[in-house]
């Protein structure tokens, strides 16, 4: 079992920044891919950006360029550092692991507000 734990988001003005943070605890050796996911209100839940134990990362069009994903391995945490935020950024965004055997883990969500 592995669980995760996100923090960082709040509300901030647009062209803000915020950087969210995962932690995850337990088979943590089971994990190859983490990510964040974010859902919009009224919207279904859509991937924003994923990082793989080899480190590569992959990012959805709308936030490519200012938004990065990274992971300290030491502190068994990845982030999510967005830049130049806007409206349409608004949302919970949740933590994923994937684990080797595609077992799918999920965080609680954190609440992400940009106002304009």
């Amino acid at each position: 079992q592995v669980q995760l734990v996100e923090s960082g988001g709040g509300l901030v003005q647009a062209g803000g920044s915020l950087r969210l943070s995962c932690a995850a605890s337990g088979s943590i050796s089971s994990i190859t891919l983490m990510g964040w996911y974010r859902q919009a209100p009224g919207k279904q839940r859509d991937l924003v950006a994923v990082i793989t134990a080899e480190n590569r990362t992959n990012y959805a069009g709308s936030v490519k360029g200012r938004f990065t994903i990274s992971r300290d391995n030491a502190k068994n945490t990845v982030y999510l550092q967005m830049n130049s935020l806007k409206p349409e950024d608004t949302g919970v965004y949740s933590c994923n692991a994937v684990s080797y055997s595609t077992v799918y883990y999920w965080g609680k969500g954190t609440l992400v507000t940009v106002s304009s």
